[in-house]
């Protein structure tokens, strides 16, 4: 088993998925993750809609101009969202349970990728990319769309994150 720090180095974007799909069971262990983030004043404002539908998929991976044809090829996406009316930080519980599946499937042996969907353009002239997703999906008008997180088998071996390259200089001590 790898140490969470392991996981962390080797955790990369991953937009091209092999053969075999995710099963059922990895796919709930990465959500049962999800719904252990922690979110302000557990208002558990989330909600995870699960694709598996090729057509579906295809159907979102347009969502956007630039930056989520990926989603077409993935054998699983999870579009996370949220209510906004139970929450004024669901951004940030909506971010936190997203990188808890990516580092879930990492664990799992499986690649993932974050594609944004909040404040983005769809295609479509005058269609947010989150109001394109909201009718392809049925979403009800008080839950916003944060992002889109995609999951399959690893095409490729990526190298761990170099530490080398750390900007240390971010890291600010007592002032700024």
């Amino acid at each position: 088993m790898q140490s969470f720090k392991e996981v962390l180095e080797q955790r990369r974007s991953h937009r091209k998925y092999g053969e075999g799909g995710v099963p059922k069971e990895v796919c709930q262990e990465i959500l049962d993750a999800a719904l252990m983030a922690p979110a302000g004043k557990r208002a558990n404002a989330w909600e995870f809609v699960v694709v598996t539908d090729k057509e579906c998929l295809k159907e979102l991976s347009l969502c956007r101009q630039l930056g989520s044809a990926f989603v077409a090829e993935a054998p699983l996406c999870i579009v996370v969202c949220a209510d906004t009316t139970k929450t004024d930080v669901w951004v940030e519980d909506c971010s936190i349970a997203a990188i808890y599946m990516q580092l879930t499937a990492e664990s799992l042996g499986y690649g993932s990728c974050w594609a944004q969907v909040r404040n983005r353009q769809s295609r479509t002239e005058g269609v947010s990319a989150e109001q394109y997703i909201k009718n392809i999906l049925n979403i009800p008008e008080n839950i916003a769309v944060e992002c889109m997180i995609c999951v399959g088998p690893k095409v490729e071996q990526k190298k761990p994150f170099d530490k080398g390259r750390l900007q240390q200089d971010k890291i600010h001590y007592d002032k700024f």
